[in-house]
């Protein structure tokens, strides 16, 4: 829930990666939904009952074709009350379509706001930034961040200043590895009191890694339409199965001293992720908590009085179960399955999974089927648990023999 003790003066809600299609699509009814339950949230404080801003992070529209910005401006104006502005960017979906100019042209007629802006809200700066084409921009938008930048500065130097742009910055977040601009980052370090919001990758929110300190704040916006995930090790690829089931955003308060608290929210669920990010000081970067420091940590998965199933099993090949191992913190990332032969030890198979963390309701146990393996053989089972940090658990084993 909203934190009791905190007494903001300003609250938004950010979504990206929505991808309304010109057909009726469910992420309409998501993105209503979203809204719905951020002035839900709103209106059940104690002192702050406002929504202000809802920010949409590029890729609203799946091809940027004119019927789907229209409806997207129609589900805006038929949920946010009066006293709620917003505002949105576009990126390689918006695109998709005819183009460029013409996708700006059109965002300007159904919107009636800028490509790249720069408002004010209660005494907070907010700037978004479009791309150039795709997902890069040219040095016109570098331009037009650092003047707008430096005004936001003037106005107070350690007042966060929130910065909107589509793809992750390079190396910040988790999902930005390849989806991802480097464009921005010279003149962001300028500035640590930005807090930056970017999409693309559609990487969980509730990964921890979706913040990310270093010369300023990172945060990932997730989707509201399917999962992807930027590690490229496990056996069914980035895209998860069930990816679907995915729906998430977040919601964002500051003080009137200017510090932020940041509550990752599945929608599908109606659910707070069991977190909150915390930056007391934007402007102070000796006060991050959420840097690369973190993977210098000791703790680790572990498994519970638990045991590796065998199932299914045949001449080729069988199924493996193993039950959700323990973590101090967050979640248990992903797991490796490896199998050896046991007579002579040699590594034959070895298979990644993640967790499904990314699920509110994660399963208790978790399955990965095997083949292509010899028949009438002994086979050592072994599985690993990992967390986000590149620590792991001990393994738990088992030994199967084919028929």
């Amino acid at each position: 829930m909203l934190q009791k003790d905190f007494k903001p003066v300003l609250r938004f809600m950010v979504v990206s990666d929505v991808h309304y299609k010109d057909e009726h699509c469910v992420e309409e009814e998501r993105m209503e939904k979203a809204i719905k339950i951020a002035y839900r949230l709103a209106e059940g404080h104690d002192t702050y009952k406002r929504l202000d801003a809802v920010f949409a992070d590029g890729d609203f529209a799946n091809s940027g074709t004119e019927t789907q910005m229209r409806k997207f401006k129609a589900t805006l104006d038929n949920n946010l009350k009066p006293e709620t502005k917003y505002m949105l960017n576009m990126a390689s979906h918006e695109y998709h379509g005819n183009g460029v100019e013409a996708a700006y042209k059109l965002f300007g007629e159904v919107f009636n706001i800028p490509v790249d802006n720069h408002i004010e809200i209660n005494g907070f700066h907010f700037i978004t930034m479009s791309s150039s084409h795709g997902c890069e921009y040219e040095q016109d938008k570098v331009d037009f961040a650092r003047n707008e930048l430096k005004k936001a500065r003037e106005a107070d130097p350690k007042k966060p200043i929130f910065f909107f742009q589509h793809p992750h910055l390079t190396d910040t977040v988790s999902g930005s590895i390849y989806w991802a601009d480097e464009s921005f980052i010279p003149t962001l370090m300028d500035y640590p009191q930005v807090i930056d919001f970017s999409g693309h990758s559609h990487v969980p929110i509730n990964d921890p890694r979706s913040i990310h300190q270093r010369h300023f704040t990172c945060l990932g916006t997730g989707s509201l339409s399917y999962f992807e995930l930027d590690e490229f090790d496990k056996h069914y690829g980035t895209v998860p199965p069930n990816k679907a089931d995915c729906a998430q955003m977040l919601i964002v308060e500051a003080d009137e001293k200017g510090a932020v608290r940041i509550y990752p929210y599945d929608v599908l669920t109606d659910n707070f992720f069991p977190f909150v990010w915390e930056i007391d000081e934007p402007w102070n970067v000796e006060s991050f908590k959420y840097t690369d420091a973190r993977y210098k940590t000791t703790d680790a998965p572990w498994f519970e009085d638990a045991k590796v199933a065998v199932s299914d099993i045949t001449d080729k090949g069988f199924n493996v179960t193993f039950p959700q191992a323990k973590v101090k913190t967050e979640y248990v990332n992903d797991y490796k399955v490896v199998i050896k032969e046991s007579e002579n030890g040699l590594t034959v198979k070895q298979k990644k999974i993640w967790s499904d963390y990314y699920f509110y309701n994660m399963p208790e146990t978790l399955s990965v089927n095997f083949d292509d393996l010899k028949s009438d053989t002994e086979y050592e089972v072994s599985v690993i648990a990992g967390s986000f940090w590149d620590t792991y658990s001990e393994p738990i084993k088992t030994q199967v023999k084919t028929k």
